[in-house]
């Protein structure tokens, strides 16, 4: 699988120095971080990384609001805890870098942290083969 070596921050008025690689982390019931936070206003913009179909546009307990990405290399692309989704967006559009998916919030596991975008990178399918997005986002 071929993924770009550089991907855009999704996060609106985010620049590269205030990213904070929060990979691994430990968290509840023994799992690990997997992806990073990026930590913004309440309603800040969130926008696709790459092109590629929108797999999901889910509510759950965990991530809250959530989209899933399916990029042309096949990785799978998480944005999660938003606030809202764009609700012009459907499962099943394919869509270019740099669309408007959503906005930041704290929803699901996040409701009492500060409001962030936590955002995933999975290389072999949704949820599986996750690797660290913090080295991409540069």
């Amino acid at each position: 699988m071929s993924l770009s070596n550089h991907l855009p921050i999704p996060v609106d008025g985010i620049q590269e120095k205030y990213l904070k690689d929060t990979w691994g982390a430990a968290r509840s019931q023994g799992r690990n971080h997997e992806g990073i936070d990026i930590l913004a206003p309440r309603g800040t913009k969130v926008f696709s990384t790459t092109e590629g179909i929108i797999s999901s546009l889910k509510n759950n307990n965990l991530g809250g609001k959530v989209v899933w990405l399916i990029g042309p290399s096949g990785a799978w692309h998480y944005y999660a805890h938003l606030d809202e989704h764009n609700h012009r967006l459907n499962e099943g559009d394919y869509i270019q870098k740099g669309t408007l998916i959503g906005y930041v919030g704290n929803t699901g596991n996040a409701r009492h942290t500060a409001p962030h975008l936590h955002y995933g990178l999975y290389l072999t399918g949704k949820g599986r083969g996750a690797v660290n997005p913090y080295p991409y986002l540069r």
